[in-house]
């Protein structure tokens, strides 16, 4: 007399495709946090650039017209899509000079601080 043998179950079982979608899920969710966290990595230091290339714009206005000339420019500058808050703090140095701490401001987003060098007079 011949035994059957009884073939193997063929498929994936409930318990194994629960587990499956359970790995799954995870990866996916620690994939998004590390795509959302770079996108604001990356978000503010466009702002961030674009403060600095304030800060030098009116770092070079300062050195080309004189600080006493500077003084009149507007305190509001737009570049990008922000508007940003433009303040120059004055101090003497010790070799005669000033130095114009400028600080350039948005709300909300990263801002800049440079300091520069400038006469009071405008550079012939």
């Amino acid at each position: 007399m011949s035994r059957r043998v009884k073939p193997a179950p063929r498929g994936v079982t409930l318990i194994e495709l629960v587990i499956a979608i359970t790995i799954l899920s995870i990866g996916t969710l620690a994939a998004m946090r590390a795509l959302d966290a770079a996108q604001r990595g990356i978000g503010d230091q466009t702002a961030r650039t674009l403060a600095h290339q304030v800060a030098l714009n009116r770092a070079a206005k300062l050195r080309l017209h004189g600080l006493e000339a500077g003084r009149d420019l507007p305190a509001q500058v737009e570049m990008g899509p922000f508007t940003w808050t433009v303040e120059v703090a004055e101090a003497e140095t010790e070799g005669g000079l000033i130095a114009a701490d400028i600080r350039v401001t948005t709300p909300d987003r990263p801002g800049a601080r440079l300091v520069a060098t400038v006469t009071e007079a405008p550079t012939p």
